[in-house]
């Protein structure tokens, strides 16, 4: 497209922009590009030269005017074509439900949705307030409501914001999967076409939820794992991460019985800014810093953490070897631990689960709940990473992803809860508390009885998407031999579907010793992930084989970039 087209289009976007922040923000941009400002024309390049496209993860991006950024123009095209698509398939009027977490513009975004969603003809149900994102799954259950949308970014980074989708009935109140996003994206795409978005109908006739909807998604939290009597010494800490968390979880902790924790202050109140943190999202380095600070002066036993929309947890345990005497516990320990869990709850109580109990978790997660849900007789499902498609998994009992995502009250919550999680992680201390062990005895208890699991992740951060796309085409094109001395036994590529998985950007290979590692894009960030597995007769030795492969992935990828 030529600069005077790309500038007729910047105007046309602007005209139709209701925001007077992203209207001067463009504005300026446009006048510098029509005095011939190289940079401003490469900025509405990029501004304009794609949009952000609607997935199965929604949408997700930087916040700022044009296609190719979250702004109000944006929201209203997406809102309108989530509407045309739940009427086009609902026999009778469908209902939505809408929530939003504390970042910039969140509930500016789900106003505009509600009332596009009123003028539409839907019934539009707005939360009452700033609220964790299991709230918004579990609401779109409890009410049962054809569909939900809940806007945040999640642990992304500070500027962005995002659109995330359920859908109720037969999903559950499970995210969307394919082929429901392009057929939801097509809708969009034709509301797009059509321009102005000032002449979508919009009403104020939406309905604000009661607070009786937060008093049962804390209720039912709660009773996910009462306190037991004598826990009420237990120290331990918290953070929100500057996110929504804390309101709600410290209502379910009253509510179940358990002392209070040490709470980080500074990221307790939902920030913005998240001014703490480099990046809101407890792995990252350094976001928990604050929070091993409070432990250490506490004394603290445990370390919990919400990421800012509350749907992850993070678990830290005092650690000698570490460096500053605390170590985050990988997500797949957290999992592994809350997969036991719960396969020794259906082997207590089978007529409480569901028909065909089953553990699932997503392929780049830790084969060792494979291993759980063999020894307790267990169906095992492995799916594509999401909880789009872990949620799916047939009887699931407990469902996780190694990126802190925990999926363990299925009756009321079809996606991960960084709450519940956090509940049941202080049933299961109260309990290890009550036999005089610990988070970290546990960890040996369950390596001693499946074998000793460990994981590693190598993450590569890009600016340039290219980079990612390049590494995984000379992967295809030169799958390596080994990594380091470890011979690779079987090399996968999941871009065609394999075990019954549907198609994925997915590379995994199967090591001779028995190793794994599998390489894939993310699919929320600019960045090219590797999971490594091993297994060992102790727990120094699976670490040691997966520090090892680490290197050998790192120099493997260094030599293709």
């Amino acid at each position: 497209m030529n600069g005077a087209d790309r500038l007729a289009q910047a105007r046309a976007w602007l005209r139709q922009d209701p925001d007077a922040e992203t209207r001067d923000e463009l504005a300026a941009v446009i006048t510098r590009a029509a005095g011939g400002d190289t940079a401003a024309l490469t900025d509405l390049d990029d501004r304009f030269g794609s949009r952000l496209a609607f997935g199965t993860a929604g949408l997700r991006g930087a916040l700022g005017a044009g296609s190719n950024r979250m702004n109000r123009v944006l929201v209203a095209q997406a809102a309108a074509g989530f509407a045309g698509f739940l009427l086009q398939r609902a026999a009778g009027t469908p209902t939505v439900v809408i929530g939003y977490d504390g970042r910039r513009n969140s509930r500016r975004f789900a106003l505009d949705s509600a009332e596009l969603f009123a003028g539409a003809g839907l019934r539009a149900i707005l939360l009452p307030r700033l609220l964790p994102t299991p709230v918004l799954a579990f609401a779109v259950r409890h009410l049962g409501a054809d569909a939900g949308v809940m806007v945040t970014a999640s642990h992304n980074p500070p500027n962005d914001n995002g659109y995330k989708v359920y859908l109720g009935g037969a999903d559950q109140g499970a995210q969307i999967v394919s082929p429901v996003d392009a057929e939801i994206a097509a809708h969009i795409q034709r509301v797009a076409d059509a321009g102005d978005i000032g002449v979508l109908p919009r009403s104020d006739a939406y309905e604000v939820a009661g607070e009786d909807v937060v008093d049962a998604y804390v209720a039912a939290t709660a009773a996910l794992a009462p306190a037991p009597f004598g826990v009420q010494e237990m120290r331990w800490v918290y953070t929100a991460m500057h996110g929504v968390g804390w309101e709600t979880f410290s209502r379910v902790l009253k509510a179940a019985g358990y002392p209070a924790p040490r709470v980080v202050d500074e990221q307790r109140e939902p920030d913005p800014t998240f001014r703490t943190v480099a990046f809101p999202n407890p792995e990252e380095p350094g976001a928990m810093d604050l929070a091993f600070a409070r432990a250490r002066a506490a004394d603290a036993e445990f370390i919990l953490a919400n990421d800012p929309d509350a749907d992850r947890l993070a678990v830290a345990i005092p650690d000698a070897t570490a460096e500053g005497g605390w170590r985050r516990l990988t997500g797949n320990e957290v999992g592994l631990l809350l997969g036991w869990r719960a396969a020794k709850a259906v082997q207590v109580a089978p007529a409480a689960a569901p028909h065909g109990a089953s553990l699932a978790c997503s392929l780049v997660s830790s084969p060792g709940l494979g291993a759980i849900a063999e020894k307790y007789g267990l169906d095992f499902h492995e799916t594509l990473t999401g909880f789009k498609w872990i949620s799916r998994a047939p009887g699931i009992a407990f469902g996780y992803e190694e990126a802190l995502g925990y999926l363990v009250n299925p009756e009321t919550v079809r996606d991960k809860d960084g709450i519940s999680a956090a509940v049941a992680i202080l049933g299961l201390a109260a309990e290890a508390r009550g036999r005089d062990t610990t988070i970290a005895g546990l960890l040996d208890e369950l390596g001693a009885e499946i074998g000793h699991f460990a994981s590693g992740q190598v993450s590569i951060r890009v600016d340039d998407l290219s980079v990612i796309s390049g590494l995984m085409l000379s992967l295809r094109a030169d799958a390596p031999a080994s990594f380091g001395a470890r011979a690779v036994a079987k090399a996968e590529d999941l871009a065609a579907g394999a075990a019954g998985l549907p198609a994925g950007d997915v590379l995994r290979y199967a090591l001779a010793d028995g190793s794994r590692v599998i390489v894939r894009p993310s699919g929320t960030e600019p960045k090219l992930k590797v999971y490594i597995d091993a297994r060992g007769e102790t727990a120094e030795l699976a670490r040691a084989a997966v520090a090892e492969i680490e290197g050998a992935v790192r120099e493997l990828l260094a030599e293709r970039r």
